[in-house]
Formats: C-alpha cells, sequence, structure tokens
C-alpha cells in the first residue's frame, strides 16, 4: 500500500468513530476562540513528541480530566501535590518535563493574557508569520516548544496552512468557518 501524502488522505477509508477520522473532520485546522482549548492543544502537541499522536487522541479525555478542563488559571497555580498526582496518572503520558512545562506554559500564558487580554489575541497580533518566525518566538516565550510541536500546534489551530489539502470536504468547512483576518493573510 502506498503511503498517505496527506493526513486526509492517511484517514480516508478509516471507519468513522476512529479518534483519526473524529480529529481530522471535527477539529485540525479549525479555529480555536477559547484560551483554554487553546492551550489544551499545545500540551496535548507538547505530549506528543517522541510518540504516536494516535496515542494522544486515544488518551485526549484523560488529560482533559487531569488536567482540570486545562483551565489556565488553575494549572498556573499546579504545586508539587498535583504534578505528584499526574506523575501517577496512567491514563496521560507521565513524563516530568512535559508536566513542568504545561505549567510553566500555563503561567507564561497568564503573562500573556495580561499583557494581550488573551492568548488568542498575543497569537493574532503575530500572525501572519513564517514558520522559522513563530517557532523563534514559540521557543523565547514557551517551554518545550521544537519545530514540530510549534508547527503542528499552529497548523492544527489555523494559524500556519497545511493542515487539509485543498480538495478535502473539510478544509471547506474550515475555509467557511475562519475569521475574515486569516482568510485575507494566506
Amino acid at each position: 500500500m502506498e503511503k498517505p501524502t496527506s493526513y486526509c488522505d492517511a484517514v480516508r477509508g478509516m471507519e468513522r468513530d476512529n479518534v483519526h477520522v473524529q480529529y481530522h473532520d471535527h477539529e485540525y485546522g479549525f479555529p480555536i476562540e477559547d484560551d483554554n482549548q487553546l492551550f489544551a492543544r499545545l500540551v496535548l502537541e507538547i505530549n506528543q513528541a517522541g510518540l504516536s499522536w494516535t496515542t494522544i487522541l486515544k488518551k485526549k479525555d484523560n488529560f482533559f480530566a487531569a488536567y482540570d478542563q486545562f483551565r489556565i488559571d488553575k494549572v498556573a497555580k499546579y504545586s508539587q501535590k498535583q504534578v505528584d498526582r499526574l506523575l501517577g496518572d496512567a491514563g496521560i503520558i507521565r513524563n516530568r518535563l512535559k508536566i513542568a512545562a504545561a505549567i510553566e506554559n500555563a503561567r507564561r500564558i497568564k503573562a500573556i493574557q495580561k499583557e494581550f487580554g488573551s492568548f488568542k489575541n498575543w497569537l493574532e497580533h503575530h500572525h501572519p508569520k513564517s514558520k522559522e518566525e513563530w517557532v523563534k518566538l514559540f521557543k523565547q516565550e514557551f517551554k518545550f516548544t521544537g519545530g514540530e510541536i510549534v508547527n503542528e500546534f499552529l497548523m492544527s489551530t489555523g494559524y500556519l496552512p497545511g493542515a487539509h489539502i485543498d480538495s478535502c470536504p473539510v478544509q471547506q468547512k474550515i475555509k467557511k468557518s475562519k475569521p475574515a483576518w486569516i482568510r485575507k493573510s494566506k
């Protein structure tokens, strides 16, 4: 079998209830308005590093439960007690560096919210940028954000192109759902 050239091709033919089909059809590449949801996506992308996206998608609900629905204000206040709880939670990725990055990044997003009003406003303020410019900015601002993590975070939230191929029906839905300022910058 020929290797798929896109995520769209990869999910074609999979069962409708497959985690990849659900993610592809309803989340991947769609703009996210809520800061907590943006933070969640960033943490999930960080946790994927070195692992398969399938693993993350299958554990996604566990992540939301373990990280208090990714409420930034709550995660930013995590103490060693919460770190220990997360390290003992078999339903998530129990990596000390990734957990520390989630907590620190929540704190940094709080500072961004104070300056820009929201994480989303910060992203909009810097949009558009090339992948390389985004990576440099994220490495200055956040922990555990290498090139692939930043690329996937920004593609999955609509700030970089490439989530879907033009012939994918989901791509047309996304184009209609994007705010005008994003559509004009492409």
